[in-house]
């Protein structure tokens, strides 16, 4: 599912707000998940799963087409744990 189709299903299943109002909803919610992440906290969401960041240590890799060494840097990367209820749905 897109972005696009993701806002046709808010709008579709809350009769009374228009698309334009379910763009707004769905773009607020996405701007507000990752402000809170990139201010390095967490969002949860009941039944759905969390949203945190991890810490990836700095470590030596290689290239795959020379197999050269190379440095890869410590970072900080999203991370999504789905919630007891939505691994049970996908489950099934």
């Amino acid at each position: 599912m897109t972005k696009s189709e993701l806002i046709d299903a808010v709008a579709a299943a809350n009769g009374d707000i228009t698309r334009r109002e379910a763009e707004v909803v769905v773009s607020t919610v996405f701007s507000a998940i990752s402000e809170e992440l990139a201010d390095g906290g967490r969002v949860e969401l009941r039944g759905f799963g969390s949203f945190s960041i991890k810490k990836r240590d700095s470590r030596t890799g290689r290239n795959p087409k020379t197999g050269e060494s190379v440095f890869v840097p410590a970072k900080v990367v999203p991370h999504f744990k789905p919630g007891k209820e939505l691994r049970e749905r996908v489950d099934k």
